[in-house]
Protein backbone atom coordinates (compact mmCIF):
# COMPACT_ATOMS: atom_id res chain seq x y z
CA UNK A 1 0.00 0.00 0.00
CA UNK A 2 1.14 3.11 -0.69
CA UNK A 3 -0.37 6.44 0.76
CA UNK A 4 -0.57 9.61 -1.69
CA UNK A 5 2.68 10.27 -3.22
CA UNK A 6 3.13 8.92 -6.54
CA UNK A 7 0.63 6.76 -7.67
CA UNK A 8 1.78 3.09 -8.51
CA UNK A 9 1.81 1.70 -12.23
CA UNK A 10 -1.73 0.39 -12.00
CA UNK A 11 -3.46 3.56 -11.30
CA UNK A 12 -1.81 5.01 -14.98
CA UNK A 13 -1.87 1.79 -16.81
CA UNK A 14 -5.78 0.43 -16.06
CA UNK A 15 -9.19 2.91 -16.02
CA UNK A 16 -11.13 3.12 -13.03
CA UNK A 17 -13.72 1.10 -13.65
CA UNK A 18 -15.98 2.21 -11.04
CA UNK A 19 -17.71 5.08 -12.51
CA UNK A 20 -21.65 5.59 -13.83
CA UNK A 21 -20.28 6.22 -17.24
CA UNK A 22 -19.09 2.52 -17.79
CA UNK A 23 -21.78 1.18 -15.67
CA UNK A 24 -21.15 0.98 -12.11
CA UNK A 25 -23.84 1.65 -9.07
CA UNK A 26 -24.02 1.62 -5.44
CA UNK A 27 -26.28 -1.18 -4.74
CA UNK A 28 -26.42 -1.18 -1.12
CA UNK A 29 -25.06 0.31 2.10
CA UNK A 30 -25.16 -0.15 5.69
CA UNK A 31 -25.98 3.31 6.20
CA UNK A 32 -25.60 6.98 4.66
CA UNK A 33 -26.71 9.20 6.96
CA UNK A 34 -23.90 11.93 6.57
CA UNK A 35 -23.44 11.81 2.93
CA UNK A 36 -24.91 9.43 -0.43
CA UNK A 37 -23.27 6.38 -1.07
CA UNK A 38 -23.72 7.31 -4.87
CA UNK A 39 -21.14 10.42 -4.63
CA UNK A 40 -18.26 7.64 -3.62
CA UNK A 41 -18.20 6.67 -7.44
CA UNK A 42 -18.62 9.77 -9.51
CA UNK A 43 -15.56 10.18 -11.83
CA UNK A 44 -14.86 14.00 -10.97
CA UNK A 45 -12.65 14.53 -8.27
CA UNK A 46 -13.89 15.62 -4.70
CA UNK A 47 -14.36 18.81 -4.01
CA UNK A 48 -14.82 20.75 -1.01
CA UNK A 49 -17.27 23.74 0.06
CA UNK A 50 -16.70 25.54 3.38
CA UNK A 51 -19.24 26.22 5.34
CA UNK A 52 -22.05 24.52 3.09
CA UNK A 53 -24.58 22.31 4.75
CA UNK A 54 -27.39 20.30 4.61
CA UNK A 55 -29.95 18.73 7.33
CA UNK A 56 -27.78 16.37 8.71
CA UNK A 57 -24.69 18.38 9.02
CA UNK A 58 -21.96 19.39 7.09
CA UNK A 59 -21.90 18.93 3.81
CA UNK A 60 -18.71 15.82 2.25
CA UNK A 61 -18.32 15.17 -0.86
CA UNK A 62 -18.09 11.01 -0.41
CA UNK A 63 -20.07 8.44 1.56
CA UNK A 64 -20.32 9.06 5.02
CA UNK A 65 -22.20 6.91 7.68
CA UNK A 66 -23.17 7.96 11.37
CA UNK A 67 -21.01 7.40 14.65
CA UNK A 68 -21.16 4.18 15.48
CA UNK A 69 -22.86 3.29 19.22
CA UNK A 70 -22.45 -0.44 18.80
CA UNK A 71 -21.08 -3.86 17.52
CA UNK A 72 -20.14 -4.15 13.96
CA UNK A 73 -19.08 -1.94 11.01
CA UNK A 74 -20.29 -0.21 8.22
CA UNK A 75 -20.30 -1.56 3.97
CA UNK A 76 -21.57 -0.69 0.93
CA UNK A 77 -21.54 -2.35 -1.92
CA UNK A 78 -20.77 -1.66 -5.61
CA UNK A 79 -21.63 -3.34 -8.72
CA UNK A 80 -19.94 -2.76 -11.75
CA UNK A 81 -20.94 -2.51 -15.45
CA UNK A 82 -19.69 -5.78 -16.28
CA UNK A 83 -17.23 -8.45 -14.60
CA UNK A 84 -13.86 -7.24 -14.70
CA UNK A 85 -10.24 -8.00 -13.92
CA UNK A 86 -8.93 -5.64 -11.16
CA UNK A 87 -5.76 -5.12 -10.44
CA UNK A 88 -5.63 -2.10 -7.62
CA UNK A 89 -7.96 0.35 -5.76
CA UNK A 90 -7.50 3.89 -4.72
CA UNK A 91 -9.44 4.64 -1.30
CA UNK A 92 -9.94 8.31 -0.72
CA UNK A 93 -10.21 9.99 1.76
CA UNK A 94 -9.91 13.51 0.35
CA UNK A 95 -11.10 16.13 2.58
CA UNK A 96 -12.15 13.75 5.72
CA UNK A 97 -9.86 15.01 8.29
CA UNK A 98 -11.73 14.10 11.37
CA UNK A 99 -14.02 11.39 10.14
CA UNK A 100 -12.50 8.81 8.19
CA UNK A 101 -12.26 5.40 8.91
CA UNK A 102 -9.03 3.95 10.82
CA UNK A 103 -8.54 1.69 8.37
CA UNK A 104 -10.76 -1.00 5.26
CA UNK A 105 -11.27 -4.04 3.31
CA UNK A 106 -12.82 -4.81 0.17
CA UNK A 107 -14.48 -8.18 -0.51
CA UNK A 108 -15.61 -9.02 -4.64
CA UNK A 109 -17.60 -11.76 -5.80
CA UNK A 110 -18.57 -12.86 -9.25
CA UNK A 111 -21.59 -15.28 -8.49
CA UNK A 112 -20.69 -17.02 -5.62
CA UNK A 113 -19.75 -16.22 -2.35
CA UNK A 114 -17.92 -12.96 -1.47
CA UNK A 115 -13.78 -13.29 -1.05
CA UNK A 116 -11.30 -11.28 0.39
CA UNK A 117 -9.52 -9.24 -2.43
CA UNK A 118 -8.07 -6.30 0.20
CA UNK A 119 -7.19 -7.05 3.28
CA UNK A 120 -7.39 -5.19 6.19
CA UNK A 121 -5.48 -1.26 5.47
CA UNK A 122 -5.08 1.18 7.81
CA UNK A 123 -6.69 4.85 6.53
CA UNK A 124 -5.41 7.95 7.02
CA UNK A 125 -7.11 11.72 6.80
CA UNK A 126 -7.06 13.58 3.65
CA UNK A 127 -5.16 10.96 1.79
CA UNK A 128 -5.11 8.47 -1.28
CA UNK A 129 -4.79 4.83 -0.58
CA UNK A 130 -3.57 2.69 -3.23
CA UNK A 131 -3.92 -0.97 -2.55
CA UNK A 132 -2.77 -3.65 -5.17
CA UNK A 133 -5.40 -6.39 -5.41
CA UNK A 134 -4.02 -9.53 -5.23
CA UNK A 135 -7.02 -11.81 -6.53
CA UNK A 136 -7.77 -10.40 -10.06
CA UNK A 137 -11.17 -12.11 -10.32
CA UNK A 138 -13.06 -11.53 -12.92
CA UNK A 139 -15.41 -9.85 -9.94
CA UNK A 140 -18.84 -8.17 -11.03
CA UNK A 141 -19.58 -7.01 -7.12
CA UNK A 142 -17.52 -5.20 -4.47
CA UNK A 143 -18.23 -4.54 -1.04
CA UNK A 144 -15.84 -1.50 0.66
CA UNK A 145 -16.30 -2.57 4.55
CA UNK A 146 -15.46 0.67 6.88
CA UNK A 147 -14.10 0.03 10.29
CA UNK A 148 -16.05 0.95 11.93
CA UNK A 149 -17.71 4.10 10.66
CA UNK A 150 -16.47 7.19 9.18
CA UNK A 151 -16.81 8.49 5.56
CA UNK A 152 -14.67 7.90 2.03
CA UNK A 153 -14.61 10.39 -0.69
CA UNK A 154 -13.62 7.93 -3.73
CA UNK A 155 -13.53 4.63 -4.56
CA UNK A 156 -11.49 4.23 -7.69
CA UNK A 157 -11.13 0.82 -8.61
CA UNK A 158 -8.48 0.01 -11.74
CA UNK A 159 -8.39 -2.73 -14.52
CA UNK A 160 -10.12 -4.21 -17.24
CA UNK A 161 -13.56 -5.16 -18.23
CA UNK A 162 -13.36 -9.04 -19.50
CA UNK A 163 -15.00 -9.34 -23.17
CA UNK A 164 -18.01 -11.31 -23.52
CA UNK A 165 -19.13 -11.47 -27.40
CA UNK A 166 -22.31 -12.97 -25.78
CA UNK A 167 -23.13 -9.10 -23.90
CA UNK A 168 -22.75 -7.66 -27.65
CA UNK A 169 -25.57 -7.04 -30.03
CA UNK A 170 -25.45 -6.90 -34.34
CA UNK A 171 -22.48 -8.34 -36.51
CA UNK A 172 -19.67 -5.62 -35.35
CA UNK A 173 -18.30 -5.03 -31.87
CA UNK A 174 -16.61 -1.99 -30.66
CA UNK A 175 -13.72 -3.88 -30.02
CA UNK A 176 -11.74 -0.49 -28.57
CA UNK A 177 -14.45 0.21 -26.30
CA UNK A 178 -13.16 0.59 -22.82
CA UNK A 179 -16.82 -1.60 -21.86
CA UNK A 180 -15.66 -4.08 -24.22
CA UNK A 181 -12.33 -4.78 -22.37
CA UNK A 182 -10.03 -2.12 -24.42
CA UNK A 183 -7.18 -0.18 -22.65
CA UNK A 184 -5.57 3.07 -24.18
CA UNK A 185 -1.71 2.11 -23.71
CA UNK A 186 0.53 4.97 -24.20
CA UNK A 187 0.08 8.49 -25.61
CA UNK A 188 1.87 11.60 -26.66
CA UNK A 189 0.90 14.01 -24.91
CA UNK A 190 -2.44 14.44 -22.32
CA UNK A 191 -2.31 18.28 -21.40
CA UNK A 192 -5.74 18.13 -21.35
CA UNK A 193 -6.79 15.41 -19.34
CA UNK A 194 -6.58 11.78 -19.27
CA UNK A 195 -7.22 10.57 -23.54
CA UNK A 196 -8.77 7.52 -22.14
CA UNK A 197 -12.08 9.10 -22.34
CA UNK A 198 -12.29 8.76 -26.50
CA UNK A 199 -13.01 5.48 -25.63
CA UNK A 200 -15.82 5.75 -23.27
CA UNK A 201 -19.29 4.09 -24.47
CA UNK A 202 -21.59 7.78 -24.44
CA UNK A 203 -20.79 11.16 -26.50
CA UNK A 204 -18.70 13.52 -25.01
CA UNK A 205 -20.26 16.09 -23.43
CA UNK A 206 -17.92 19.45 -24.12
CA UNK A 207 -14.55 19.80 -25.40
CA UNK A 208 -13.09 18.78 -22.36
CA UNK A 209 -14.45 15.04 -22.69
CA UNK A 210 -12.06 13.33 -24.90
CA UNK A 211 -8.37 13.63 -26.31
CA UNK A 212 -7.09 17.48 -26.39
CA UNK A 213 -2.99 17.60 -26.85
CA UNK A 214 -1.25 21.09 -26.37
CA UNK A 215 -0.34 22.96 -29.66
CA UNK A 216 2.71 21.77 -31.19
CA UNK A 217 5.53 23.78 -31.97
CA UNK A 218 7.94 21.19 -33.48
CA UNK A 219 7.88 18.41 -36.42
CA UNK A 220 5.78 15.51 -36.29
CA UNK A 221 2.45 14.65 -35.34
CA UNK A 222 -0.25 13.75 -31.69
CA UNK A 223 -1.01 9.96 -31.51
CA UNK A 224 -2.32 7.17 -28.91
CA UNK A 225 -2.23 3.24 -28.88
CA UNK A 226 -5.23 1.18 -27.96
CA UNK A 227 -5.19 -2.09 -26.78
CA UNK A 228 -8.88 -3.96 -28.33
CA UNK A 229 -10.62 -5.38 -25.57
CA UNK A 230 -10.44 -8.26 -28.08
CA UNK A 231 -8.42 -9.42 -31.29
CA UNK A 232 -10.63 -8.51 -34.19
CA UNK A 233 -11.09 -7.73 -37.81
CA UNK A 234 -11.66 -3.93 -38.30
CA UNK A 235 -14.72 -2.97 -40.53
CA UNK A 236 -15.84 0.45 -39.63
CA UNK A 237 -14.38 3.63 -37.88
CA UNK A 238 -16.01 6.29 -36.21
CA UNK A 239 -13.67 9.45 -35.55
CA UNK A 240 -15.87 12.07 -33.60
CA UNK A 241 -14.95 15.65 -33.53
CA UNK A 242 -17.58 16.91 -31.59
CA UNK A 243 -17.29 19.92 -29.19
CA UNK A 244 -13.91 19.98 -31.38
CA UNK A 245 -14.50 23.55 -33.16
CA UNK A 246 -11.39 25.49 -33.46
CA UNK A 247 -8.92 22.93 -32.29
CA UNK A 248 -9.68 19.34 -34.55
CA UNK A 249 -6.87 17.83 -36.31
CA UNK A 250 -6.15 18.01 -39.57
CA UNK A 251 -5.63 14.70 -40.68
CA UNK A 252 -5.60 11.50 -39.20
CA UNK A 253 -4.08 8.10 -39.98
CA UNK A 254 -4.63 4.50 -38.00
CA UNK A 255 -1.83 1.93 -38.03
CA UNK A 256 -2.53 -1.73 -36.37
CA UNK A 257 -0.70 -4.90 -35.71
CA UNK A 258 -1.17 -8.09 -34.22
CA UNK A 259 0.87 -7.75 -30.81
CA UNK A 260 0.44 -10.64 -28.47
CA UNK A 261 3.69 -11.29 -27.00
CA UNK A 262 4.76 -6.76 -26.85
CA UNK A 263 5.41 -5.59 -23.71
CA UNK A 264 3.71 -2.04 -23.32
CA UNK A 265 7.38 -0.25 -23.36
CA UNK A 266 8.22 -2.22 -26.70
CA UNK A 267 4.80 -0.96 -28.40
CA UNK A 268 6.23 2.35 -28.60
CA UNK A 269 8.89 1.82 -30.99
CA UNK A 270 7.46 -1.05 -32.47
CA UNK A 271 4.09 0.65 -33.62
CA UNK A 272 5.42 3.00 -35.89
CA UNK A 273 6.57 0.98 -38.57
CA UNK A 274 2.74 -1.01 -38.13
CA UNK A 275 1.10 -1.08 -41.40
CA UNK A 276 -1.59 1.39 -42.03
CA UNK A 277 -5.38 0.31 -41.48
CA UNK A 278 -6.93 3.87 -42.34
CA UNK A 279 -5.03 5.72 -44.52
CA UNK A 280 -4.91 9.23 -44.07
CA UNK A 281 -8.49 11.26 -44.18
CA UNK A 282 -9.14 14.39 -43.63
CA UNK A 283 -11.29 15.93 -40.73
CA UNK A 284 -14.22 18.86 -40.19
CA UNK A 285 -14.99 20.47 -37.31
CA UNK A 286 -17.50 19.43 -34.80
CA UNK A 287 -18.55 16.05 -37.01
CA UNK A 288 -18.86 12.53 -36.70
CA UNK A 289 -16.88 11.19 -39.41
CA UNK A 290 -17.51 6.81 -40.42
CA UNK A 291 -14.98 5.79 -42.07
CA UNK A 292 -15.57 1.41 -43.86
CA UNK A 293 -14.51 1.46 -47.68
CA UNK A 294 -11.29 3.30 -47.06
CA UNK A 295 -10.10 0.57 -44.46
CA UNK A 296 -7.05 -2.27 -45.22
CA UNK A 297 -8.42 -5.67 -44.11
CA UNK A 298 -5.51 -6.51 -42.22
CA UNK A 299 -6.88 -9.35 -40.69
CA UNK A 300 -7.08 -9.85 -36.68
CA UNK A 301 -5.63 -7.27 -35.05
CA UNK A 302 -5.14 -6.79 -31.04
CA UNK A 303 -3.37 -3.12 -31.24
CA UNK A 304 -4.06 0.23 -32.76
CA UNK A 305 -1.99 3.73 -32.96
CA UNK A 306 -4.24 6.96 -33.83
CA UNK A 307 -2.18 9.17 -35.28
CA UNK A 308 -3.41 13.17 -35.08
CA UNK A 309 -1.86 15.62 -37.42
CA UNK A 310 -0.15 17.63 -36.09
CA UNK A 311 -2.16 18.06 -32.74
CA UNK A 312 -5.97 19.25 -31.95
CA UNK A 313 -8.77 17.52 -29.94
CA UNK A 314 -10.96 14.84 -30.62
CA UNK A 315 -14.09 13.48 -28.47
CA UNK A 316 -14.48 9.81 -29.38
CA UNK A 317 -12.47 6.74 -31.38
CA UNK A 318 -14.27 3.64 -31.93
CA UNK A 319 -13.43 0.75 -33.70
CA UNK A 320 -15.70 -1.67 -34.76
CA UNK A 321 -15.12 -5.07 -35.80
CA UNK A 322 -15.44 -8.80 -36.10
CA UNK A 323 -13.73 -10.45 -33.16
CA UNK A 324 -11.81 -13.22 -33.72
CA UNK A 325 -12.28 -17.06 -32.58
Amino acid sequence: MSANGTPPDFVTRWPNLAQPRLGAEVVSATDEFFAAKERMIQAEPPVRIPGKFDDHGGWMDGWETRRKRGPGYDHCVVRLGRAALLYGVDIDTSYFTGNFPPSASIDGRLDGEWVEIVPPTNLGGNAHHYVEVEQPGPWRELRLNIYPDGGVARLRVHGRFVFDAAQESGDLVELSGLLQGGRPVAWSDDHYGWPGKVFLPDRGINMGDGWETSRRRVPGNEWMIVELGHPGTIRSIEIDTSHNKGNYPDTIIIQAANERRSTDASLITQSMFWPVLLPEQKLEAHTIHTFTDEIVDLGAITHARINIIPDGGVSRVRLFGEPSS
